[in-house]
């Protein structure tokens, strides 16, 4: 396992093709495959399983490998799994942006999932999101209502309620939602010096420094993605969107509800839970919401894998 204190030893001596091996390993019996999915964006998508399809969608700064403990447990409870890269991340592609940030909306990466899950056959299918990835599920809710059967969130609460009840410990604990804002290139040019540094000491901090959460299997592969500097410039793109044509949509689809069952999960040791009411912020975005701390910091797919795990199945089944 890593530690903030052995920042270098892991990994350093592996080539790449050992290091996608790697992430082949952690997923053994799913298929690997690249999409074309919205605007010739190709989509890093792995598939397993039989049974009702659920998409698996991850956060900042990793990419889907943060559900290697939990999507086996989704197979072998009778899911069909579907774990994307989403744009910008991964080996997603990471197209270049535009001066309104469009290109990194949550209404455009919500757009490469449908069209992902479409081109998988699936036309109505369940999304679990965690962080920036729980974002794109809520979009992808009030974009496509049809196509969404239930809705998981995982540690977040709604983007335009965590901005309008800014306070400075919102700000200190998530510094980098106004880090990553500003113009270009100046974030990508201070973590382009070290990514590696920058990501892994992002892990330990958002875990509370459970060292133990992460093996060194997962960190590799988003040391490997995020050492891309086309990818550390989308995902600054992705927060720049988060805090203007994002709020503009979000403002557009205010008296929206999301009308489809949506579960909340979040770390009792983490900020969320501390600063939001978690259930009632998302009930003031949907009509019919359940959810419950468990107990762990930011990364409950690999913090606390088991218990995520319990609860998406139970959740999914439901339906």
């Amino acid at each position: 396992m890593f530690s903030v204190g052995l920042l270098y030893t892991s990994g350093m001596f592996r080539s790449e093709e050992q290091k996608l091996e790697l992430g082949k390993c952690m997923f053994e019996g799913f298929s690997d495959q690249r999409i074309p999915v919205s605007d010739g964006i190709n989509i890093r998508v792995r598939i397993a399983g039989s049974g009702p399809p659920v998409l698996l969608l991850h956060g900042y700064p990793q990419t889907h490998v943060c559900w290697h403990k939990v999507a086996p447990q989704l197979v072998q409870a009778g899911f069909t799994v579907v774990l994307s890269d989403l744009r910008g991340y991964g080996d997603s592609d990471k197209p270049l942006s535009d001066e309104k940030h469009e290109t990194y909306s949550k209404r455009a990466m919500a757009a490469d999932q449908l069209a992902l899950m479409s081109r998988l056959g699936f036309n109505r299918f369940s999304v679990a999101g965690h962080d920036r990835g729980g974002r794109v599920a809520h979009r992808l809710g009030l974009d496509y209502p049809d196509a969404i059967e239930r809705l998981a969130v995982l540690d977040i609460a709604p983007t335009a309620t965590m901005y309008a009840l800014t306070n400075q410990e919102f700000a200190t604990g998530y510094y980098h939602w106004f880090f990553l804002i500003q113009p270009s290139p100046m974030p990508e040019k201070m973590i382009g010096a070290d990514p590696e540094y920058y990501l892994r000491t992002k892990l330990a901090a958002w875990s509370k420094g459970n060292s133990t959460a992460f093996t060194d299997e997962a960190v590799e592969e988003y040391v490997r993605c995020f050492n891309d500097p086309a990818c550390v410039a989308a995902t600054c793109e992705d927060y720049r969107a988060a805090v203007s044509i994002d709020l503009a949509h979000d403002a557009e689809d205010n008296d929206k509800r999301l009308e489809m069952p949506v579960l909340a999960l979040w770390g009792a040791k983490g900020l969320v839970g501390r600063l939001y009411d978690v259930v009632e912020v998302w009930r003031d975005k949907a009509t019919n919401v359940e959810g419950r701390a468990l107990a762990s910091g930011h990364y409950l797919p690999e913090e606390v894998p088991n218990e995520t795990s319990e609860e998406l199945i139970q959740f999914f089944k439901a339906g």
